[in-house]
């Protein structure tokens, strides 16, 4: 397999982070994410560890009810990132 350019991984992060935001407050598995996108749940993974290095994304280490996680990561946008994006949606007018 060819390997992803740069350009495609900023396009299918962007997908990420819109998903994310239509999503906020509330946080999603990497394999939500990864079905919503149409991706590999690795590739999704690895994704979303490079944006949460860059601040991006926040990464929820444990359940609505306190208990830590082993094995499943969930993931929202940080909130920062969300009064950002937030800014740059059009507005709706009813």
């Amino acid at each position: 397999m060819p390997p992803i350019s740069k350009q495609k991984k900023d396009k299918i992060s962007e997908q990420m982070i819109a998903y994310l935001f239509s999503m906020s407050p509330e946080a999603k598995f990497t394999a939500e994410i990864a079905r919503e996108t149409a991706r590999d749940e690795e590739f999704t993974k690895f994704l979303l560890q490079e944006l949460e290095k860059n601040k991006l994304i926040i990464r929820v280490k444990k359940s609505p009810l306190g208990v830590e996680y082993r094995r499943r990561e969930r993931w929202r946008l940080s909130n920062q990132t969300y009064e950002i994006y937030k800014k740059h949606q059009p507005q709706q007018s009813f």
